[in-house]
């Protein structure tokens, strides 16, 4: 059986606020809470996967996302209780 997460790739440019950023490198290491051995590009695949293809549903997300405070995950962000995570290939860079 062929799987989804098997087929070819594509490259895609994510231009986000750096807070975010850090959002998906947490979602990663809690991931590897779980006891998965993940990449961002899954944890983002498993999420845009799992999103209702329904408009007033996206419309809803984009709305929250849009009137978030500039602090709205810098708990989260902050998580001292999961491991750290390193990922393969060149290390990224803060600006």
């Amino acid at each position: 059986m062929e799987l989804l997460w098997q087929r070819p790739r594509r490259k895609t440019l994510v231009d986000w606020p750096e807070d975010v950023d850090t959002r998906l490198d947490v979602l990663v290491r809690a991931a590897a809470a779980a006891g998965e051995q993940t990449s961002r590009s899954q944890v983002l695949a498993a999420l845009v996967t799992a999103a209702e293809v329904r408009p007033a549903a996206i419309a809803e997300l984009l709305h929250s996302y849009r009137q978030m405070p500039v602090d709205a995950l810098e708990a989260d962000n902050a998580r001292e209780d999961l491991p750290s995570v390193r990922s393969p290939g060149r290390t990224r860079g803060r600006r």
